[in-house]
């Protein structure tokens, strides 16, 4: 028996770089430095969210963000940290430290990239989508609930990882409440939700500015602020009336002592076995959860790009390699983001070389600008990532009208999936949800199998199978079993196999059963109009011989 053969490891880069031409450089370097000014604020809210300092966020959208896009499967694919990581490499970190996040990170790059060359790529695609529904829903609310301490500047010295504590912990330490950290946060949540109408003239005060600067003939610069990212534009301002007004709230400076202007040192991470030992199941979860949202965010990009469809296999490839390096850095697990990989294409992207100019853009923002850095109020980090958190939920999903459309398998998974999700936690829920989904889909495929009594004509009894004969339906034939122990003896049991479109091995044992039956009546059994996979499973089991020999 021939070994499976591996998948082989060809970037969508060298592909796009045969009949690359000036144009679409220029189109892909000013994406590229588009998203490279969205993805600052971002990095460092999800580190920061995640229990980590702000420069880990930083330097794994850099690196990470750079290996996805010349390595990656996909054309326009943004990759470095995100929201749906929160929350499980905060409760690493709360549980197992730092230097065991690292590791951790590490095995599920190793795990992502040996998936990729087996090609286990498509396997992903099978998780149905009411569990990647209830547990992005999940995420969201748990990334909401995680940025209420800075939202509303409490005093809180360190905030637990799980549901209840949280909740806990915050109510204990209401009376700390910051107006000063609140009305930035809020300031910042309405200016992110406004700034796309503002921005293109959709409203009342954008139609005032735009026409202002038309009738001013307003400088380059202005009409180029307008365009923006409001991420950026919310980190910039609300910094400096943070700073101007010297407002009493938390900073990145007061908390972290700003951000480090030099390029990480390469280092290995604190290794033991006995470590690795408890980290089998975060490892697991960091991959399963890269390889999810990597893939479904290339499937978006595919949509909205018009761009050739994305190799799954060469992009787990890609993300595995990303994050088995990016620890030896101090940074944190990356993957696709959805967000950046949709501005990455609004803003004009063709290539991977976006992408690649994306994470050269923050590198050198970095190096010039982190000392300023220290001035930016956590309040406002925390404003930006409600946004996100918004934004990520689907929460039409939730809403009895929508709900009404769909099974109640649907219904059952995606709310059970959320809730074990917010509760306990995103592997639990993953898990039990993937548990769930098997145990519904035999419920659901054992009901498509039956039995039908096709015609009584004494000595023969012939019986029609529709659909699959497995071991979630297989006691159906005991009706079939029953009926000859009742008829008389020396009938004949014709089984219409037209309609019967799959056989396992405990289907072919039960029809081995039925045939004891008869025979221990005295009688005869035949299996007429066999398709090709009903009939290859009986030839394997050597019931077609044991049926001839009569």
């Amino acid at each position: 028996m021939s070994a499976p053969s591996l998948m082989p490891f060809r970037p969508r880069l060298l592909d796009v770089l045969r009949d690359y031409d000036r144009d679409r450089f220029a189109r892909d370097v000013g994406a590229g430095l588009t998203v490279g000014i969205v993805a600052l604020p971002l990095a460092m809210a999800f580190a920061i969210a995640s229990g980590l300092k702000p420069e880990a966020g930083i330097w794994t959208a850099i690196i990470a963000g750079f290996i996805i896009s010349a390595l990656g499967g996909s054309a326009v694919q943004i990759g470095g940290p995100a929201g749906a990581f929160i929350v499980i490499v905060y409760g690493i970190v709360d549980r197992y430290g730092v230097a065991n996040l690292l590791i951790a990170t590490a095995g599920a790059g190793v795990i992502l990239f040996v998936a990729g060359l087996t090609g286990l790529g498509r396997l992903v695609r099978y998780v149905p989508l009411s569990i990647v529904v209830g547990f992005t829903n999940g995420i969201a609310v748990l990334i909401l609930l995680s940025q209420l301490r800075d939202v509303l500047g409490l005093a809180v010295p360190h905030m637990p990882a799980d549901f209840f504590s949280q909740i806990g912990t915050l109510w204990r330490h209401a009376a700390t409440f910051n107006p000063y950290a609140f009305g930035l946060a809020l300031a910042c949540v309405l200016g992110l939700f406004a700034w796309p109408n503002v921005a293109s003239g959709g409203s009342r005060i954008g139609m005032a500015l735009h026409r202002v600067a038309g009738l001013a003939r307003a400088t380059r610069a202005f009409r180029l602020g307008m365009r923006l990212p409001g991420p950026i534009v919310a980190l910039v301002s609300l910094t400096l009336v943070s700073w101007g007004f010297s407002l009493p709230v938390e900073t990145i400076g007061t908390r972290f002592g700003g951000i480090p202007r030099g390029v990480p040192a390469f280092a290995l991470p604190d290794f033991s076995w006995e470590s690795v030992k408890q980290l089998v199941t975060p490892t697991l979860t960091i991959a399963l959860l890269g390889a999810i949202e990597s893939l479904l965010c290339a499937r978006v990009a595919d949509q909205q790009s018009g761009q050739a469809r994305h190799d799954p296999n060469q992009e787990l490839m890609a993300q595995g390699v990303a994050n088995f390096v990016v620890p030896f850095f101090g940074g944190m697990p990356a993957t696709g983001t959805i967000a950046r990989t949709v501005t990455n294409i609004r803003a004009g992207a063709t290539s991977p070389v976006a992408g690649m100019v994306h994470a050269v853009t923050l590198l050198v923002v970095v190096l010039a600008a982190a000392p300023l850095a220290q001035h930016v109020p956590l309040a406002v980090l925390g404003g930006i990532l409600l946004h996100v958190g918004l934004n990520m939920g689907e929460w039409r999903e939730f809403s009895p009208t929508h709900l009404r459309h769909f099974s109640s398998h649907y219904r059952t998974l995606m709310l059970g999936t959320f809730f074990l999700t917010v509760v306990f936690d995103l592997t639990v829920a993953v898990q039990a949800g993937i548990v769930l989904a098997c145990a519904l889909f035999i419920r659901r495929m054992s009901q498509l199998f039956s039995v039908e009594l096709v015609s009584l004509q004494p000595p023969v009894l012939t019986y029609r199978l529709y659909g699959a004969l497995f071991f979630g339906a297989a006691a159906k034939l005991d009706e079939a079993a029953q009926a000859v122990e009742r008829a008389p003896r020396g009938m004949t049991v014709v089984l219409d196999a037209t309609h019967l479109i799959s056989l396992d091995a405990t289907g072919v044992d039960a029809l081995r059963q039925l045939l004891r039956t008869v025979r221990a009546k005295e009688g005869s059994l035949r299996i007429e109009s066999l398709q090709g996979q009903p009939r290859e499973a009986l030839e394997r089991a050597g019931l077609l011989d044991e049926l001839a020999g009569g």
